[in-house]
């Protein structure tokens, strides 16, 4: 039932951002048509962000607690995670040409992302090569702490060091009111797809668990 409200929720809500972004929201006079990606291209951004946030919360309360509840909720916001980033560094890169001239640069922000995905692939990676789940689960919780210290990195970034990317244009009054309003719904239209998309997979990974249990209490009985 929460799911099916959130579906129509996210529906609404992506309507309305994509009416916003392709017919309201005006055309930046530099960049012209193309700038309207980074509508798409912040939410993605975020959402990477958000995943290891959650990824790191999860896989320090496995660690604290050993309840699988914890480790399902830190892989699936993993999951999640790896596509948004790698559609960030994909939309990134798109803006990047006709912004920058080149489809990529080392930037200071681009190269944590990209590091940041690096690190997502390092969370399925030692899950799949320990022998047994739970230390599986527990080499990848490990990763997941360990990975968050980039997330502050590509925060301040562009605070950090001198790069391409524009400082925080939202919180400098750099944007007009109608691309701020159009910026904020899409975050909120993929804070909420995110939302939706992680419930459905927690279900989906309780459902693997619960068939695999069942599978192992028939095996004496075969």
């Amino acid at each position: 039932m929460k799911i099916t409200i959130l579906l129509w929720i996210s529906l609404a809500l992506m309507v309305t951002a994509l009416y916003l972004i392709f017919v309201i929201a005006p055309i930046e006079r530099t960049m012209g048509i193309v700038q309207k990606i980074f509508y798409l291209m912040v939410p993605m951004g975020w959402l990477a962000l958000l995943s290891f946030l959650v990824v790191f919360i999860g896989s320090i309360l496995y660690l604290k607690k050993r309840s699988l509840r914890w480790d399902i909720l830190s892989y699936s916001s993993a999951e999640v995670g790896v596509i948004f980033t790698t559609l960030a560094l994909v939309t990134g890169s798109i803006w990047a040409k006709p912004a920058w001239g080149v489809w990529w640069t080392w930037e200071p922000r681009l190269t944590a992302t990209l590091v940041l995905w690096l690190i997502y692939l390092t969370y399925f990676m030692v899950r799949s090569f320990a022998t047994e789940e739970s230390r599986g689960a527990t080499f990848a919780a490990i990763v997941g702490i360990i990975g968050f210290i980039d997330i502050p990195i590509i925060v301040l970034a562009t605070t950090l060091w001198r790069g391409l990317h524009p400082g925080a244009l939202i919180f400098q009054g750099g944007l007009d009111p109608t691309m701020l309003l159009t910026l904020i719904i899409s975050l909120l239209t993929f804070s909420t797809l995110y939302a939706l998309i992680l419930m459905q997979r927690i279900s989906l990974k309780n459902n693997e668990v619960e068939i695999k249990r069942m599978k192992e209490l028939s095996q004496p009985f075969n």
